[in-house]
């Protein structure tokens, strides 16, 4: 049956589905018993074991690096320098650099590759906005921030860099895959475990930057 909430009667029904199924899901857990900042370390551990994108001595952004949990991975598995950015403070996750801002600000890209002492091997990127409840509205959000971590990606990485972001099934990717399939030699779409089954999320994977066409 699992852990039932006590304090029930005193919420909502959405903070009571979302608060029993805290309570319940092994990932939580799991984060706490590891010390992870958040259940989302888990799936960026299972991009890694598929992919094996984190190389000793990487350099990565972390594009919406709050709480922290995807930074925390990319130094237990061997990266030499990691840099997050998110528009929330984070905690810090020392040797990593964690600047509160956003990414799109003018200048901030060079910023961003100064902290890493050059450009990234990796861009990762787990962001979501917030949303209102309105599914178009939604939506275009969400197709918006996919988009401008795709392009931030594209512009920084050197050739045979590596650029992971969350997408969602039923979005507007195809115009988003073309343009990835142009300037990656692999683009794989990967769902982890660690994603709640009833959640439409997947990622996006890119292998292999290309040169830049003359």
């Amino acid at each position: 049956m699992g852990a039932r909430l006590k304090t029930a009667d005193a919420r909502s029904m959405s903070s009571q589905q979302w608060l029993n199924r805290q309570i319940n899901d092994p990932f939580v857990k799991a984060a706490k018993a590891k010390g992870y900042r958040s259940r989302a370390a888990f799936k960026l551990e299972e991009i890694d074991d598929r992919f094996h994108i984190i190389k000793k001595g990487a350099r990565i952004v972390d594009l919406g690096c709050a709480p922290g949990g995807w930074v925390q991975i990319a130094l237990a598995r061997g990266a030499g320098r990691v840099v997050g950015i998110d528009l929330l403070p984070v905690d810090p996750i020392p040797p990593a650099i964690l600047i509160e801002g956003d990414f799109t600000t003018p200048g901030m890209d060079g910023r961003l590759i100064e902290e890493l002492g050059g450009s990234p091997s990796v861009v990762l990127s787990d962001m979501a906005p917030n949303t209102i409840g309105h599914p178009q509205t939604d939506h275009l959000r969400i197709v918006m921030l996919v988009e401008q971590a795709m392009h931030f990606a594209i512009e920084v990485l050197p050739v045979g860099g590596a650029f992971i972001t969350k997408a969602f099934q039923g979005g507007e990717t195809a115009p988003m895959l073309k343009l990835l399939r142009a300037h990656f030699e692999q683009v794989k779409h990967f769902k982890p475990k660690s994603s709640r089954a009833e959640s439409s999320e997947l990622y996006l994977v890119a292998l292999g930057k290309r040169p830049v066409a003359e």
